[in-house]
């Protein structure tokens, strides 16, 4: 018998909760046509002024399939989606769900070498891209893979398809397209044109079992070779339900797409949370903070889930005001840690509570989540904000080094199970057995649980700092740091050094118009913290280096 046994967290609950639910749905395709079944008139997508009905989605993306079909895509193909947070992502999800094919979501920051890898590793049939990228990016690939064929060699030649973030709309902002123009590509087809050909064709109804793979979702290779995780149906539609049930979302509520689309949090919290409510996804190509408070303001948006960066920067904002956020009624943040200071900053700013959230990829996101109705703890000791406690269905807890269960207070590897998570990586078998065992996932993150059953994220395994034989946890020095009336954003990374092996140091962005010197952010963490925690070393700089989810490159600071 363990302490996590008995489900502490389940006292934290909101009223009425249950430890499990049931799925509504077992797979992803039929959550969205239950969506088009209940409301085929009600809008499905807002992109600036252009708008699509559920009914019109469902049109559009049955065209899309059955061309793809015309062009030989079977089921099990796999089709990468290299695109923004445009309506063509959703079009192209749903019509690989309804070939039974598997969509590759694809970061479109990726350049050659990143995007020939994926398409390598997944064996991706088909890609569909905006025509900046295959201009900048699609077409040296090619012309270098068509290369290595003809010297015999392996090659990635997928059938291209091309599109324009211009498309779906007539507002084009300056503020995201003063440098976009339309781009015909001679060498690929443009989806749009496409889609009219084939618009009234319906592709033969399938049925999709519930483990089947729906989506790879690859890794941010923040700690390592990018991996693709094997997002089944089962996985995307359980926690979509999790997001409605646990965050208390009514149908129809405006959903706001902050979260990239490609990325776990947007997948889920975006696309999935607007399926399974009926619901409208606000969508703005890519992320712009002014855009977005725009967006918010226009379509009255009530829900979003995105990063902690991403709530920095609308917060920073000149123009933000209180007004600007006031139809908003929930707003969780995933992806990266919340420092308490800006969870406090930003209530007082907009009477807006961030529910913190915790997930993976390979957990389909959120395993933890702070209720509705509760305020996460601060860990007295620590300072660190509690990340919630498991949702339905969720076993959770903490081991040391062999995976086994450590007391409350203690450090350890976070380990859980659910019906979210994935049944391994894609064509990585070695590194799907050393990650999932038993059914559990091993996350790589370590952090702790309180007596209550709350769970903390201290860091992760891979980022602690070896300072002279002592531990030190870079999320604790940027909690620090975040206090600091003139920091706007921090990073901790451990550097070589003769004499303690490694020392700590922490770059940071500062608040528009203020002033602090690296000397004074020194003597401000050291006032504050053990003498072997604080930053021997202080960069300032204009902007930390960022994923597209807003997750921060602690690797690329070490420097």
């Amino acid at each position: 018998m363990t302490p996590y046994d008995s489900k502490p967290w389940l006292a934290n609950y909101a009223a009425g909760y249950p430890a499990a639910i049931s799925p509504v749905f077992t797979d992803a395709l039929s959550m969205f046509r239950s969506a088009v079944a209940r409301a085929s008139e009600h809008p499905a997508i807002f992109y600036f002024d252009g708008a699509l009905s559920y009914a019109e989605l469902d049109a559009q993306s049955d065209a899309l399939a059955s061309a793809w079909l015309v062009r030989g895509c079977e089921r099990g193909d796999r089709v990468a989606i290299y695109l923004q947070n445009v309506p063509q992502f959703v079009i192209a999800l749903v019509a690989a769900w309804k070939l039974g094919m598997i969509a590759v979501l694809v970061n479109p920051m990726n350049r050659e070498r990143e995007l020939r890898a994926l398409l390598s590793d997944s064996g991706a049939r088909l890609l569909v891209c905006h025509e900046s990228l295959y201009a900048d990016v699609v077409r040296p690939l090619l012309a270098h893979e068509a290369e290595a064929a003809a010297r015999g060699g392996p090659a990635v030649l997928p059938i291209v398809m091309t599109t324009s973030e211009l498309e779906y709309q007539n507002r084009n902002d300056e503020r995201l397209f003063a440098n976009t123009r339309r781009r015909p590509v001679e060498d690929a087809e443009d989806i749009s044109t496409v889609i009219a050909a084939y618009l009234g064709r319906k592709p033969p109804l399938i049925a999709l079992a519930p483990a089947d793979v729906a989506v790879l979702v690859y890794t941010s290779g923040t700690t390592g070779k990018p991996k693709g995780a094997m997002n089944t149906h089962a996985n995307i539609a359980f926690n979509a339900q999790v997001c409605r049930d646990w965050m208390s979302l009514r149908d129809g509520i405006p959903i706001l797409g902050i979260a990239p689309l490609f990325h776990i949090t947007g997948l889920i919290g975006n696309i999935g949370a607007a399926f399974i409510c009926t619901a409208p996804l606000i969508l703005a190509c890519r992320f712009e903070p002014g855009v977005i408070l725009d967006a918010i303001r226009e379509y009255h948006a009530e829900f979003t889930i995105g990063s902690i960066t991403a709530f920095i920067a609308l917060m920073n904002h000149p123009q933000a005001a209180r007004e600007d956020l006031a139809s908003m009624r929930r707003i969780f943040s995933g992806g990266a840690a919340i420092p308490p200071s800006v969870a406090a900053e930003f209530h007082a700013r907009f009477g807006l509570y961030l529910h913190n959230g915790y997930g993976l990829t390979e957990t389909s996101a959120p395993t933890h989540c702070v209720p509705i109705g509760a305020d996460a703890p601060v860990d007295p000791s620590s300072g660190t904000l509690a990340i919630g406690v498991p949702v339905f269905n969720v076993e959770s807890y903490i081991g040391d080094e062999g995976g086994r269960p450590l007391p409350p207070g203690e450090i350890g590897e976070i380990i859980s199970r659910g019906p979210m998570v994935v049944p391994g990586y894609w064509n990585n078998q070695a590194e799907t057995d050393k990650a999932f065992v038993d059914g559990y996932f091993r996350t790589g993150d370590v952090g702790f649980m309180d007596e209550k059953g709350w769970f903390y994220l201290v860091d992760r395994k891979k980022d602690m700092i070896n300072a002279g034989g002592y531990k030190v946890w870079p999320r604790e020095i940027e909690d620090v740091l975040y206090t600091h009336p003139a920091v706007r954003e921090a990073a901790v990374v451990g550097v070589a050094d003769t004499y303690r092996g490694e020392t700590v140091k922490a770059v940071v962005s500062l608040r528009p118009n203020m002033t602090a010197t690296p000397d004074e952010l020194i003597a401000y963490c050291k006032e504050r913290m053990a003498a072997y925690k604080y930053p021997r070393i202080v960069r300032v700089i204009e902007e930390l280096p960022k994923t597209i989810t807003g997750k921060i490159l602690r690797r690329d600071l070490k420097g």
